[in-house]
């Protein structure tokens, strides 16, 4: 059989860095023996009931057995604009500045594939989402990197940029709250941004996957809600988070009309857009009572109260993540960020991703999901606490 050779394009791909935690968690549960897995980011709730239901009622809809639209239902499209005033007071045209996507992971590869031209520049926080690195290779443009530190709240200070890099930049992906640190913005830093932006004309595309997901009473804002953000950019919305629909493979991007009209114009040649049962679903996610929203959040607050307390009990010095469903942890002195990982996994059965998966600052930290129940949490800790990494307090 002939082995016909890959193009230029898809050997340039960033590597997978996470392909090889699953194989290593895959080989420790063939021996048999029971691990934790807190190094995914896959929502374990159910689709909320009533979503479920709409998707069933909608799915014997003859209508929905035909192609949909090319750029999506305007039902939907409404139910997204009815949703970003309700939920933020933001007002959009739902016909002009609304695109459907396949998830919001499909949004944030395309949108450099829609704007930028090869050799072009995007900024890109590091720590940060690994396939933000996949649109930009795919665009064949460059990336310049934001570092997120701790002592700025792991928001990147745009002073460390340098007068040629924003210059150059067409392009900055921002994603708060954040993954993999739990961070979430301030209204003073969206406005700084929003000036950067217009100053050297670059689009701000803004990953507000975790965005209904803040902890202590404060609910994470929305970019578009800064004022002139419009102008200059764009937010990308999955249903994955909030409504517990990763695998439904549904999202949007809401703002400026011009680079919603690059998204749709680019999904024109590679979609026939979403099944319809599903975007009927979606907009009933959308404009139904939120309280299956605030239960979910209720649940991760809870988790991640168990998850921090325990692990400041067996004397590890951790910060509460802010918003999002991970946290964020520094890892022991004498490992790198994989080594530790590696430790955890094979001395305590206990899954985290390596920091070093997120970017180069990512070294020196773990990422932990908050997606399993909180007997769970507690046995890790217990595990954790075995080792004597750490002085209990």
């Amino acid at each position: 059989m002939k082995n016909f050779e890959q193009s230029e394009l898809l050997k340039h791909l960033p590597k997978q860095f996470f392909a090889s935690l699953v194989n290593k968690v895959a080989n420790v549960m063939a021996k048999g023996h029971d691990v934790i897995n807190l190094g995914q980011g896959n929502p374990d709730q159910p689709t909320p009931p009533h979503i479920v239901k709409a998707l069933q009622e909608a799915a014997e809809d003859p209508r929905n057995h035909k192609y949909s639209p090319f750029r999506g239902h305007s039902f939907l499209k409404k139910a997204v604009a009815a949703f970003y005033e309700r939920e933020y007071g933001v007002k959009v045209n739902p016909e002009k500045e609304v695109a459907i996507l396949f998830g919001g992971k499909a949004g944030l590869v395309e949108i450099p594939q829609c704007l930028l031209n090869p050799g072009d520049t995007v900024l890109v926080p590091d720590p940060g989402y690994p396939d933000y690195w996949s649109g930009v290779e795919l665009a064949r443009a460059k990336m310049e990197i934001m570092p997120l530190r701790a002592e700025n709240q792991f928001l990147p200070n745009y002073e460390e940029l340098s007068e040629e890099v924003k210059q150059e930049a067409k392009l900055m992906f921002l994603n708060y709250p954040n993954n993999p640190t739990g961070a979430t913005a301030t209204s003073a830093f969206f406005e700084e941004t929003v000036e950067l932006a217009k100053k050297h004309d670059i689009c701000v595309v803004h990953d507000f996957a975790y965005g209904a997901i803040g902890f202590n009473g404060q609910k994470p804002i929305s970019f578009l809600q800064t004022d002139g953000a419009k102008d200059i950019g764009i937010e990308i919305y999955t249903f994955s988070k909030t409504y517990n629909m990763a695998g439904w493979r549904v999202g949007f991007a809401v703002g400026n009309e011009s680079v919603i009209e690059a998204i749709n114009l680019l999904q024109d040649h590679l979609y026939v857009s979403i099944f319809g049962a599903i975007q009927a679903a979606a907009a009933t996610a959308l404009l139904e009572p939120q309280d299956c929203v605030d239960e979910l959040v209720g649940l991760y607050e809870a988790r991640r109260d168990v998850l921090i307390d325990g692990l400041r009990r067996i004397g590890w010095d951790v910060q509460a993540p802010a918003g999002s469903f991970f946290a964020w942890l520094p890892v022991p002195d004498g490992y790198s960020s994989e080594q530790f990982a590696d430790f955890l996994l094979e001395e305590a059965k206990v899954v985290v991703a390596p920091g070093i998966g997120f970017g180069e600052y990512g070294e020196g930290y773990v990422r932990v999901g908050l997606l399993t129940d909180e007997d769970r949490l507690r046995e890790a800790v217990a595990r954790i606490g075995k080792l004597n990494l750490f002085s209990e307090k």
